[in-house]
């Protein structure tokens, strides 16, 4: 209001008494009223209107353009929008134009309208813009456009109305499901090849996870947005696009940081999650045993505390003052200790677990039994092998991260020899850092193991991606210098000469865990590697001595 004259105020009040027929956008009077006010003042003037025809904001801009202010965040169920329509002026009888189409999609609004004013400051042309409830000729919304105010003929109850029904659709079988329907986003400025791929796997941890995937979007650009990762147009595109999908969940296939959840959340208002978050949730729903649930909580607690923060003014202020001197806590303040002593009693916890195990290895050791551990990349097929190989019946599907906690049986070999064999949880690229470190009770069994049974899945196109994110997790845990003999598992769904390849180039064993046939000649070769690892290195030849000239022994 400021710059403006007392009775040019008294006048723009004037327009929250004007009430508007639902089946109408704007009536010609609140038109007329608008394009009056706007040629007085030579500012841009706009009117928020809900669904009921009340005018619940009016908004005063300059010569080019306005600013909405921040609207509640109500009506967030699927599919609905946010039951305002804006209807603004444009003094140069120009179209719609960015940044309207950005409103329109950033705040979900049911419409936005652009009224021409003449220059005798009478309402002119109009042109107004929904979005559709499908994307059709690569376009999001439809335009409708008239030469004057007084001839628009449109339903505007209905249409929304209508809009609203084909976008709850979307989705709603998921909904009765109980199901999250995600859109997964990749920002790179890598090769988008390795991207794409990245997204592949991000999509099955999704499914893993329970989520339908929606939509996934891959966007290339040199440099990241520090506060949105992607572009705001990119993200204005993923907004209507989650409405059309009935999408309440965005999951980014990168680490985000907290600054960054908190805006792109703040500015989409939708849910956002990212791949260590997915990955901690899947973890989660898979841990049975009481060892497995403090190890995903563990990480979870550490994967939040640098995430904590106060949600507004009321959560900061302090529990000190009259009554309590000294200098006092903030809300803030006392959630993080209470975390930071949540995470200390889950490591002593751990402790406890950590120190139980070593009590049964060593028990192991003094029966002194071979141990050999089943490591590999997730849905690789270990859970398969252990179970052909010892008759168990651990949990295998065809999911990421089904195992979990570890499995131990004993195993007898053709010639009787006994060995343990332990199955283990997988592996995968970019592992979270806190969940390798909660989950070091686990994996401290592989420091145990006499030789570690790496086992591949030959049938994905990225098994040599998945050897080296192995090696690259087994170099972090210092297990380099662990015998290993690599097993290509599914060869019945690789071409044979892959299968034979890989297993004569790695020195390994090919076979399909779920056909019994080709396990003979693995059994054989882990029978060869264990009588070896017993027997011990082989003694150094020994060294000839060398004399000095002339001197004989």
């Amino acid at each position: 209001m400021n710059g403006l004259k007392h009775d040019q105020q008294r006048r723009l009040e004037r327009l929250y008494r004007r009430r508007v027929p639902p089946k109408d956008l704007v009536t010609p009077e609140l038109a007329r009223q608008m394009a009056e006010i706007s040629q007085a003042i030579r500012r841009q003037l706009g009117v928020l209107v809900d669904r009921s025809g009340q005018v619940s904001y009016v908004i005063v801009g300059d010569a080019k353009g306005l600013l909405i202010p921040a609207l509640p965040r109500e009506r967030g169920a699927r599919g609905r929008l946010k039951g305002l329509r804006l209807i603004h002026t444009h003094l140069d009888d120009s179209p719609l134009n960015h940044d309207d189409f950005m409103d329109l999609a950033l705040l979900r609004l049911d419409a936005v309208a652009a009224l021409a004013v003449t220059p005798e400051g009478l309402p002119g042309a109009i042109e107004v813009a929904h979005l559709l409830p499908h994307e059709e000729d690569g376009r999001n919304w439809a335009v409708l456009k008239e030469d004057h105010v007084t001839r628009l003929k449109l339903d505007f109850a209905a249409m929304v109305e209508s809009l609203e029904a084909e976008l709850a659709r979307a989705g709603a079988e998921e909904a009765q499901n109980g199901k999250d329907r995600a859109i997964l986003i990749g920002v790179t400025g890598k090769s988008r090849l390795a991207a794409e791929e990245s997204l592949e796997e991000l999509a099955e941890l999704a499914r893993s996870a329970g989520l339908t995937v929606a939509a996934t979007i891959l966007q290339k650009r040199p440099n990241f947005d520090p506060r949105f990762l992607m572009g705001k147009g990119k993200l204005s595109e993923l907004m209507i696009q989650a409405l059309q999908l009935g999408s309440d969940l965005l999951v980014f296939d990168a680490e985000l940081t907290p600054s960054q959840v908190r805006s792109i959340t703040d500015f989409t208002e939708l849910r956002v999650i990212d791949r260590t978050q997915l990955i901690l949730d899947l973890f989660a729903q898979r841990a049975r045993s009481r060892e497995g649930k403090l190890q995903v909580e563990m990480a979870q607690v550490k994967y939040l505390l640098p995430r904590l923060r106060g949600r507004d003014d009321a959560l900061s202020r302090l529990t000190g003052g009259i009554g309590g001197r000294g200098p006092g806590e903030t809300r803030l303040e006392i959630d993080r200790r209470r975390m930071q002593t949540r995470l200390y009693r889950l490591q002593r916890d751990l402790e406890k677990v950590r120190a139980e195990r070593r009590v049964r290895r060593e028990g192991r050791q003094r029966h002194q039994l071979p141990i050999l551990s089943i490591i590999g990349y997730t849905n690789a097929g270990k859970s398969t092998l252990f179970n052909a190989l010892t008759h168990a019946s651990v949990l295998a599907e065809d999911r990421l991260f089904a195992t979990l906690d570890p499995t131990t049986r004993r195993l007898r070999f053709p010639q009787e020899r006994e060995v343990i064999i332990t199955d283990t949880v997988g592996f995968i690229q970019d592992l979270p850092k806190n969940l390798l470190e909660a989950f070091k009770a686990t994996l401290e069994e592989l420091e145990e193991a006499d030789l570690l049974i790496h086992v591949i899945d030959l049938s994905n196109p990225r098994f040599m991606e998945h050897m080296a994110a192995v090696d690259e997790i087994l170099a972090s845990l210092d297990l380099m210098d662990k015998p290993v003999l690599k097993v290509f598992n599914k060869m019945d769904l690789a071409p044979a000469n892959l299968a034979a390849l890989q297993a004569r180039i790695h020195n390994g064993v090919a076979i399909s865990a779920i056909d019994e046939a080709t396990l003979p000649p693995l059994i054989a070769r882990l029978e060869e590697r264990v009588e070896e690892i017993l027997a011990g290195p082989a003694p150094e030849p020994p060294q000839e001595r060398i004399l000095p000239a002339g001197v004989r022994e």
